[in-house]
């Protein structure tokens, strides 16, 4: 190996000598597909309307829809309690009820609480349950936990938010916060409306207001004032701006403020004037409902809107983002999983892999590459005819399996596959048929059933299926959860994998209703789609300005789109599947109205705006019934919660003291302490590229910071620029995978040279801070501290960075700038903090960019192909290791420290070790680092042991030249040091040996005079 670094000052591009030289879903409308792009199983069909239901028009889009704030009398308060921590009251109808969209609750409970300092709950809810309600749905703590008052802090006395109300007109309800008057909430104005499938609240907002929040969504970090945000898991490839896969009902809003000569805060709205000083205040509002539900947002108002459940909200003070995340985490959902360390190496996948015999070929290519990998993924190729837990013996058979995975393990590389949320239901007249994971099933009352009673059939990869019931596992006692870890740790005898990957989890159905119910003859069955590479849908796409740097094949590409055949036939049959869906014109639509006592599930009153329209299509339908009688209507946006907690309990049983890794499509609040998330079936486009960003940026909002996407696109063709970029960018996120879909060029990062450049190159800068991202992940873990952070959390009173979503922080002290644009060369950045003295600095050659920026500044970067713009803050001490080919290789390298010093010539950091796997490590190190007055001192807590040497320390800032370096005292040697004088970069090497027994064995200083 060559040397850690040579004895003169090296460029931080050269740190360390040189490294060296993918399906989850479907396309847009859904999955996985066969081994090979041309593969075809001559089977059944599913009928081609089989996953289409009933012509639905959302409310928010028709303009007769009835505004039931026009007709609805809302409530009366009265009968006021006081409580330990707050009061409650009675809500009864102020009037003849509307009956709009559901079954009017004339008599209602209103209790607030003030839980802490920082937190008030208000709920609303039916006073009774009986017979006008005796279907009222109000969520299980079990499945998700209600936070409780503090044992001190709480009370209205203690808090800085206040809860008021008034009759006038009618009931209203206001949230204020008492340290500036400032109205945070206030449903006054408007009418509360609360009915058995609909209920309705609103607040008003200041001009031009700045919402984050309300995901899961494909949209700008800010979310705008003219938007419908509707939150209902969704088996779609990521549209804009519409649901997609997970629910996370919690939104923060921040607000800017000038102080004027009296003191008094002023709000200001669209506040750019940087010559002004101002300061921000965010709060955060979390709604404790599982059900469908729309958010307008609209120019001066928020209305929520919800088909059941219960008015459960949380109001959280903060005053800035990073408080108020931290307490929604210590309070609602807990903190996030602790990751292993290997968690956060390179990860290569592709729908479209094979058998073993193709993964090494791409392990070895790697290798050969000298590109970094740490754990190779399957998509559902490798299963048998798509069924969970079992393995195509012809192409994955266990016995090669073995030798590949006992290979892959020995070098310190992982494994990870795809299971998905449904499992196939054997065909009763085919003894060939068998499937035991559907038996043991069975006989564990482990899956939903129909409105009949009978097991809910629907179709997904496989062919008709079921559905696991993890409702009934949680509330009624079935051996749900029993059966699952058996599944997992059975395959796991036959398949060593580290790690799992949860798809399909919405739940995913490909037909509308138990389509399945009388078909079983037919399994198994093609979905009612063509898959990537079938005859008419070969994957034809390209990037944006691929015709600009590659005219011919994109000419050619564009020919075989047009002239591409009719797609995918679908199958008729007399025994063909059933679908409840019925034919209808485009200005014929489904509405309809309430029954008294009873609750249209299918079809409620009050249509959302769901992308797949009926709430049936391409899901388990909302009258499917879990074990108890519970209905799927009232908890679909669960289902992917409650298989990641169920398949974390299934890897600690196989892997006993070992932190589960998991990687899951749908999420609720509170999944993040058991799993991180990828966002889904992206594109080989620009524009998701970018929104990766925004979309990470929101998931550290919600508690998930093991986030990433896939990288170069997911759906269709990438392209070398884009891929080399793309790589380059995700380098920075926490969860970093390539993955692709079957039948589209291949896009693993050395299939083009310039692209195994880029890649090297951002992941030498990757694995040189996994020390700094894994503490960063210890402190999330331990206390709710954020990863990828927004511009606006870390310098809150720069109005102008309220919707900059280009950039981001990882942690407080790493800034990365990406192009973001075909063809572009340079791109547009801002060094938040400099009118207030914060120092930035280049990270590849340790110079300061900030001297003489103004305040809010947009400053042009050079950036050609190959260079990510990426930038240390000053302030800031940063550990890192030399980069090896795999995390295991990486831990066992030197360490070096730089210290990145700010305009008072100060810094600070910390660095977390353990054994990077254990779930309550027995010994662990914190080491503290203080740089002040020309020295560093590293300070070690802890029974960690880690033998690695110190090789460097490199301190940027430092003005004036050094006439000699110590440590611990003792001058080090001329030849060990170097000072840069056009940088103010010191660089001081070869301290192996005199930090041989570890670097961090004993406290040590170095001082430069």
């Amino acid at each position: 190996m060559m040397a850690f670094l040579s004895t003169s000052l090296i460029l931080f591009a050269a740190l360390w000598p040189s490294l060296g030289s993918g399906a989850a879903c479907p396309p847009a409308s859904s999955g996985l597909a066969t081994a090979t792009a041309t593969s075809f199983r001559s089977i059944f069909t599913l009928p081609s309307d089989a996953d289409k239901g009933q012509n639905i028009l959302p409310n928010v889009k028709d303009p007769q829809a009835v505004n039931v704030q026009d007709i609805c009398p809302g409530y009366r308060a009265s009968g006021l309690q006081t409580t330990a921590n707050g009061f409650t009251a009675n809500l009864d109808i102020a009037g003849p009820a509307c009956n709009v969209y559901g079954n009017d609750i004339a008599n209602l409970t209103l209790s607030v609480e003030y839980q802490a300092a920082d937190r008030v709950n208000i709920q609303i809810q039916p006073r009774y349950i009986g017979p006008e309600n005796e279907t009222w749905f109000i969520l299980p703590e079990s499945i998700i936990p209600a936070p409780r008052a503090a044992a001190s802090g709480a009370g209205a006395a203690d808090s800085d938010l206040e809860v008021t109300w008034t009759n006038e007109p009618t009931f209203s309800f206001t949230v204020t916060r008492k340290s500036n008057s400032d109205v945070l909430f206030t449903t006054n104005g408007s009418v509360l409306v609360y009915a058995d499938q609909f209920i309705e609240f609103a607040s008003s907002l200041p001009e031009e207001y700045n919402l984050y929040g309300l995901g899961e969504v494909i949209h700008g970090f800010r979310l705008g004032n003219n938007l419908t945000r509707t939150l209902f898991a969704a088996d779609v490839g990521d549209p804009i701006d519409e649901n997609i896969y997970g629910t996370h009902p919690i939104y923060h809003d921040t607000r800017y403020f000038t102080q004027d000569a009296s003191g008094n805060l002023n709000y200001v709205a669209n506040a750019t004037d940087v010559t002004k000083e101002y300061k921000s205040y965010t709060h955060g509002v979390f709604n404790r409902n599982a059900h469908a539900q729309e958010v307008l947002l609209r120019p001066s108002n928020i209305t929520w809107r919800a088909l059941g459940g219960t008015i459960d909200l949380y109001f959280y003070s903060g005053p800035d983002a990073e408080t108020l995340i931290k307490s929604y985490q210590d309070s609602m959902i807990g903190y996030p999983a602790m990751q292993q360390y290997w968690s956060f190496g390179f990860h290569q996948c592709r729908w479209g892999y094979q058998n073993w015999s193709v993964l090494q070929e791409v392990v070895d290519s790697f290798a050969k590459a000298d590109i970094p990998l740490e754990t190779i993924w399957t998509d559902i190729d490798y299963m048998n005819q798509y069924r969970d837990f079992e393995n195509d013996q012809n192409t994955f058979s266990y016995a090669e399996g073995a030798k590949f995975l006992g290979k892959l393990h020995e070098n310190h590389q992982h494994y990870v596959p795809i299971v998905d949320s449904a499992i196939y239901a054997p065909n009763p007249e085919n003894a060939s048929d068998a499937y035991p994971t559907f038996d043991r099933g069975v006989e564990a009352d482990a899956f939903m059933f129909d409105a009949e009673g009978d097991l809910y059939i629907g179709a997904v990869w496989p062919g008709y299926t079921v559905f696991p019931d993890w409702v009934g596992g949680v509330l009624n006692g079935t051996r749900t959860l029993e059966w699952w870890v058996n599944e997992l740790a059975t395959w796991y005898k036959n398949v060593s994998f580290d790690g799992i990957w949860i798809d399909m989890s919405e739940v995913s159905s490909f037909c509308v209703g138990p389509c399945g119910k009388h078909n079983l003859t037919l399994n198994p069955v093609h979905p009612d789609f063509s898959l990537p590479g079938e005859p008419g849908n070969l994957v034809l796409d390209f990037p944006e300005g691929f015709n600009l740097t590659n005219a011919t094949e994109a000419s050619s590409a564009s020919y075989a789109a047009s002239t591409q055949a009719t797609p995918l036939a679908t199958g008729t049959s007399s025994s063909a599947s059933t679908s409840t869906s019925s034919s209808s014109t485009s200005t014929s639509y489904l509405h309809t109205t309430p029954t008294p006592g009873i609750r249209e599930i299918n079809y409620p009153p009050y249509a959302i705006n769901n992308v797949q329209g009926d709430l049936a299509v391409h899901a388990v339908s909302p009258n499917a019934t879990h074990h108890g009688g519970t209905l799927e209507y009232d908890f679909h946006n669960l289902n992917g919660h409650l298989i990641l907690n169920a398949t974390y309990a299934a890897l600690l049983d196989i892997f006993p003291g070992l932190r589960p890794f998991i990687i899951g499509r749908s999420t609720f609040a509170g999944s993040g302490r058991v799993a991180g998330h990828w966002g889904g079936d992206n594109a080989s486009k620009w524009y998701y590229m970018f929104f990766s960003i925004p979309q990470a940026l929101s998931f550290s909002l919600f508690g998930i910071p093991m986030f990433g996407v896939d990288t170069c696109g997911f759906n269709g063709n990438s392209d070398m620029e884009l891929c080399a970029r793309w790589m380059q960018l995700s380098a920075f996120f926490p969860f970093y995978r390539n993955h692709n879909v079957l039948a589209a060029t291949p896009q693993e990062p050395y299939v083009w040279a310039e692209v195994a450049e880029s890649s090297r190159s951002a992941m030498r800068i990757r694995y040189a801070l996994l020390p700094y991202m894994y503490t960063l992940f210890a402190n999330a873990n331990a206390k709710g501290d954020t990863v990828m952070r927004a511009l606006a959390w870390e310098f809150p009173d720069e109005p102008w960075l309220r919707d900059a979503d280009r950039q981001f922080l990882l942690g407080a002290a790493v800034m990365v700038t990406p192009v973001l644009e075909q063809g572009a060369d340079t791109v547009g950045g801002v060094f938040p903090g400099t009118g207030k003295g914060t120092v930035w600095y280049d990270w590849y050659n340790g110079t300061s960019v900030s001297e003489g920026l103004k305040t809010g500044e947009n400053v042009t970067i050079a950036a050609p192909l190959g260079h990510i713009p990426v930038y240390l803050r000053g302030g800031y001490v940063l550990p890192l290791q030399e980069p090896g080919m795999t995390t295991f290789e990486s831990r066992r390298n030197p360490w070096a420290v730089v210290v990145a010093l700010d305009k008072q010539g100060e810094a600070k950091g910390e660095l977390y070790l353990d054994d990077g796997e254990s779930l309550k490590p027995e010994e662990v190190t914190w080491v503290q680092f203080s740089a002040i007055n020309g020295s560093l001192a590293a300070t070690a807590t802890g029974s960690y042991a880690d033998s690695n040497p110190l090789a460097n320390v490199t301190v940027l800032g430092v003005k004036t030249a050094p006439s000699s370096v110590q440590l611990n005292g003792k001058a080090l040697e001329q030849s060990t040091w170097e000072y840069q004088k056009d940088t103010s970069v010191l660089a001081i090497s070869k301290l192996n040996d005199q930090t041989s027994s570890g670097a961090w064995c004993s406290n040590w200083t170095i001082t430069w005079a």
